[in-house]
């Protein structure tokens, strides 16, 4: 007897209704997927998610209220294997990495065609990280281009290199805090003498810098 794949349950946040019923027709009609939720924002998405658990979320990042990328970072304090895939018309490096440190498991433009899409979503459960071409090539440069240090000094403290590295794996100031088991405001403190040390601006650039220079891998 024929074992059929299991279909690929797939939730989308996106504020534009066109478009979000758009990738709703097409993902829903195609064979081997199952829309499971549309929703209009992370605040509506994210109660809703938890109904029935996507294989994949499909999330904008430019939403109103909770951003797609705190919304993901949400998403993967409370189930820490989700998958996750943007879908964007950003191409920026800043917005990249900051999905990317926010968990995200594959960044798409919004003018990648419909069988695209379709491919990477299953590319995704299958183990990939699928990228639109151009952001994959900004990716790579942005390693290519910097040699891999011998580890500098830093001038952190152990507990500064702590927070540092869960940053670098998603956690958000919360979930750091809770991992770590500080007060968010300890967190807090901890962050500004990251970025004063490193001399950065933000979460995603601290988590760069550190990845350039050797300090987090």
């Amino acid at each position: 007897m024929t074992q059929h794949p299991k279909e690929i349950r797939v939730a989308i946040v996106e504020d534009q209704r066109r478009t979000r019923e758009g990738l709703a027709s097409e993902i829903g009609s195609a064979a081997g997927f199952r829309i499971v939720g549309a929703y209009a924002s992370m605040e509506e998405a994210l109660p809703g998610l938890e109904r029935e658990v996507p294989d994949v979320l499909l999330t904008d990042i430019g939403l109103p209220g909770i951003s797609g990328i705190e919304g993901v970072r949400r998403w993967r304090a409370v189930h820490p294997d989700a998958l996750v895939l943007m879908l964007s018309v950003y191409g920026d490096d800043e917005h990249v990495f900051e999905a990317i440190c926010a968990g995200a498991s594959g960044y798409l433009l919004k003018d990648t065609r419909p069988d695209e899409l379709l491919a990477a979503l299953r590319e995704l459960v299958a183990g990939g990280a699928p990228m639109s071409p151009e952001i994959a090539r900004n990716v790579l440069a942005t390693f290519r281009d910097t040699p891999p240090p011998a580890r500098e000094p830093h001038g952190l403290s152990g507990r500064e290199l702590d927070v540092l590295r869960a940053l670098s794996d998603g956690h958000s100031y919360k979930t750091a805090a809770g991992a770590l088991a500080l007060s968010i405001d300890t967190v807090r403190f901890h962050v500004r003498n990251i970025y004063s040390k490193l001399h950065v601006h933000s979460k995603s650039e601290a988590v760069l810098a550190a990845l350039r220079r050797g300090i987090v891998r």
